[in-house]
């Protein structure tokens, strides 16, 4: 599944809300907030790619998410390791290791990370 930015924006918000209405969407998005038309859009791109549904309550729309978050952002992890670093994702920790300006702190607690998944992998 392949989310434009605005989508995923709102996909978010759906994430974070777990089930909203219209309302609470609007509501929740910063400002400057888009027009409820282009959000209804937004809303109807997102049922037709299958990311989420809705429960009808008289006239109103309660949305929910079809799709996980981890495994959307997963999926388009994987994706990008494999068109920009050759299927390495050894090559794209490198990348992310030295491009990203991590600080000696969070390379501490990606280090932690790694041996623990070392750690879980032993025979």
């Amino acid at each position: 599944m392949n989310l434009s930015n605005a989508e995923e924006q709102l996909m978010n918000l759906i994430w974070e809300k777990g089930r909203a209405f219209m309302k609470d969407i609007l509501e929740t998005y910063p400002e400057p907030k888009p027009a409820s038309t282009t959000v209804a859009t937004l809303l109807k791109r997102l049922q037709e790619k299958g990311a989420i549904a809705f429960e009808l309550y008289g006239n109103s729309r309660e949305y929910f998410p079809l799709v996980d978050k981890n495994d959307y952002f997963s999926k388009k992890v994987n994706v990008m390791i494999k068109d920009f670093f050759n299927d390495s994702p050894a090559a794209f920790a490198s990348f992310f290791a030295k491009e990203t300006a991590l600080d000696n702190q969070e390379l501490e607690a990606l280090k932690k990370i790694i041996e623990e998944q070392l750690k879980s992998q032993k025979p």
